[in-house]
């Protein structure tokens, strides 16, 4: 006799393909992140899919706003840094910004890579959450794969970054760290704003809040544990990350 119908019935589904995965991410994620679970962890495509809108997104940047434009516009919105730049030569200032421009290019372009090696860094902190914390039997591979398909929702942001500099955004008011009006941030003024207050009001994304609750349900399966402890740990930790992020903004923004 069968002493578990359950798992058994789960191992016999077929697996899904990646693009059957990515779709379901949008309509149905409990079946992506099943398929993850019962081993199908390939998560090369979400890479592809978020890899062409970014630099889709950085060639709009580039062609309607200007990279030089785009950095300047984040010194003058930090009046921090306009008063370090203020203090240097024009030869030094001119050093200062082109260097800035070259990391920003520099930044877009190894972006695929860098996400690689975050989402490593931050899979082995929620290994270690989701196993030791709430007794859950993740594997590092599973939870890699669930944070690259819950992130799918950013090329929508990206989607509506594209949208809004077509629409006939003046380059001089273009915000690379908060380009899309999907959080309060976007309708508060950087520059005029307490930056921790801003810090604060731009993680309220709407975006964002739709990854959180795909990784606290992607965890939660992957893990076996219920989904409110999926949810304690992803929102447990980015509430942590922002309240640091805002306090290191109001010190030093």
């Amino acid at each position: 006799m069968n002493e578990h119908p359950v798992e058994a019935s789960a191992a016999a589904q077929p697996a899904l393909t990646q693009w059957q995965r990515v779709a379901s991410t949008f309509s149905s994620p409990s079946k992506t992140f099943d398929d993850i679970r019962r081993g199908n962890r390939s998560w090369w495509l979400p890479l592809i899919l978020m890899a062409i809108a970014g630099y889709l997104f950085f060639a709009v940047i580039d062609q309607k706003i200007g990279i030089r434009q785009a950095v300047d516009n984040q010194i003058r919105m930090s009046p921090k840094a306009e008063e370090r730049l203020a203090q240097l030569t024009p030869e030094q200032r001119e050093n200062a910004e082109t260097l800035s421009e070259k990391i920003t290019e520099g930044v877009f372009y190894a972006a695929p890579v860098i996400g690689i090696l975050e989402i490593a860094v931050i899979s082995l902190v929620m290994l270690g959450t989701m196993n030791f914390v709430f007794g859950g039997k993740a594997s590092f591979g599973g939870i890699f794969a669930v944070y690259y398909y819950a992130f799918l929702p950013k090329i929508i942001q990206a989607l509506l970054g594209i949208i809004v500099i077509f629409a006939g955004m003046a380059p001089e008011s273009f915000n690379l760290k908060n380009f899309a009006p999907t959080n309060l941030g976007a309708f508060l003024d950087p520059a005029d704003t307490n930056k921790g207050l801003y810090a604060l009001a731009s993680s309220v994304d709407l975006i964002t809040i739709w990854v959180l609750v795909l990784l606290s349900i992607g965890l939660a399966t992957v893990a076996g544990v219920k989904r409110r402890s999926g949810y304690i740990a992803v929102f447990g930790w980015w509430a942590i990350v922002i309240l640091i992020s805002a306090a290191y903004a109001a010190a030093f923004g």
